[in-house]
Parts: structure tokens; sequence; C-alpha cells
């Protein structure tokens, strides 16, 4: 199963709470509610780059990950993967969880095998990370199409807690997993041996986990995090996705930044 799916044990240190989103209330909160750094409630679109310090072709594709990194209008989240260590470089940001999502997402789409750089568009297709014209051409064609990001996510906070307010799915799928995932902050590294010796590149929003945080089930709802377990890391997206009836990873449907204060 996916790895959002298998680390549930983290719920208890979530502590997420559950309310309607209309007319829901908190106890005490006569604090101040600020909405996180101006960002776009649906985004143009999510995208997913599997990627590895020891590919020699993935240096394009980590330096045009750095500008949708930095595009306001985008969730850009990068999955370091282990399955190229061998080749004398051990990446220094890879998990064995991020090689499992990415073979889950293969067993989704039917594909033989994995690959990198691979960028994985809104949880529907995937396409050459490196490829420019694929890749934007990718997230256009689907917001026309409707298979862009349509369920709003805010996002806001208290001085204990941050709030995801997930909106009305109106027509369509309408069940949804609520997907926690932590990224490191922007770091620069030299790679001393590999495809790559003598480089030196700066990596954007590497995974480090991914935490399910609950179910999401088409109406507007509300969810909570500890703002202490959020500010514990590097970076934070949160993504509704929906799963298969055999666990693996389906359309993302919304998505969010949670910025730290």
């Amino acid at each position: 199963m996916v790895m959002a799916w298998r680390r549930s044990l983290w719920l208890a240190a979530l502590a997420l709470a559950f309310s309607a989103f209309a007319g829901s209330g908190h106890a005490g909160e006569s604090e101040r509610v600020q909405a996180e750094k101006s960002q776009p409630d649906k985004p143009l679109g999510v995208v997913e780059l599997f990627t590895s310090q020891g590919c020699s072709s993935c240096p394009p594709a980590d330096a045009f990950f750095a500008e949708l990194a930095n595009k306001e209008d985008i969730v850009a989240l990068a999955y370091h993967v282990d399955y190229w260590d061998y080749l004398g470089w051990k990446d220094t940001l890879s998990q064995k969880e991020n090689t499992e999502r990415q073979n889950d997402y293969m067993r989704a789409f039917g594909s033989r095998s994995v690959y990198t750089p691979q960028a994985v568009i809104n949880g529907r297709i995937h396409v050459n990370g490196a490829n420019r014209s694929e890749v934007n051409g990718a997230l256009a064609r689907m917001a026309r199409g409707g298979e862009g990001i349509r369920v709003p996510v805010k996002v806001s906070r208290t001085s204990d807690r941050v709030i995801i307010d997930a909106g009305d799915a109106g027509a369509g799928p309408s069940d949804a997993h609520v997907v926690i995932v932590y990224f490191e902050p922007p770091q620069t590294i030299k790679i001393a041996q590999g495809e790559n010796t003598g480089r030196k590149m700066t990596y954007w929003n590497a995974v480090t986990d991914i935490q399910t945080a609950g179910m999401w089930h088409g109406k507007a709802q509300r969810y909570e995090l500890p703002l202490s377990e959020v500010s514990k890391k590097g970076g934070c997206a949160v993504l509704l996705q929906s799963v298969g009836k055999d666990g693996m990873p389906g359309p993302i449907l919304g998505a969010a930044f949670i910025h730290k204060p």
C-alpha cells in the first residue's frame, strides 16, 4: 500500500480534530485566525517529481523543478528515490518510502517500470520531469479539461494550531484521503561520486515523510493540526488524494502549502 496510507500510527500524534465547516466553533477560539501567506485555494496543479542525485538525467529536471517550486500556483514536491544509490553515490535525501510511492503510482497507471526524472501531474499521469513542454502542457490541459485541482483548500492558523478547510466537491468523486506531506527547505549539496561527480545542486521541497491525517467525503470539512508538530518540519503541504479500492494512489483533488510561522 502507499506509504501515506501505511503510516497511520501518527494519527494520535497529530491529534486531528474534525468539525463541520459550516457553523463549526472551537472552545476559546477568540484568538485571531491568521490566513496563510497569499496563495490560491485552488492551485493550477500538483507536480510530484521522482528524482535522484545519482542519476545523470536528473539535473535538468531538478533545475526546472526549482522554478516550479517558486511558483505560487504550483504545489511542487520532490521525492528522492534510492534505487540509483548503487552507481557510486548515495542520495542524501533519498527515502525508501519515496521509491515505494513511485512504484505504487506505476501500478496505478498500469506501467511496468519506474524511471527518473519522472513527474506525476495531479496524481493522474506521468511525464518526463525534465521536459518543460510536457509538464506545462499537462498542467494546462488538465486545468482546461476538468482534471485540475477542483476542490478549494484554505489554510489558516492560530497561536497553537493549523486549520485546514477543505471545500465542497460539487459533482464528481467525493472521497479522498487528507495527506500531509513534509519536506526539507532548499539545500545545496555537492555530489562527490557517481554519475554527477563534481556537481553542486540546490534541491527544493525534498519529501521526508507522508502521513494520512483523515478522510474527506466530498462536503466542506475542517481539520486541525498542532502548530508545534508543523513547526518541527522544514515545510508542509496538504493533499486531498483519492485512493483506489486496491489502495493505490489516485487523482489529487485539492492541495495547498502549509507555511511555517
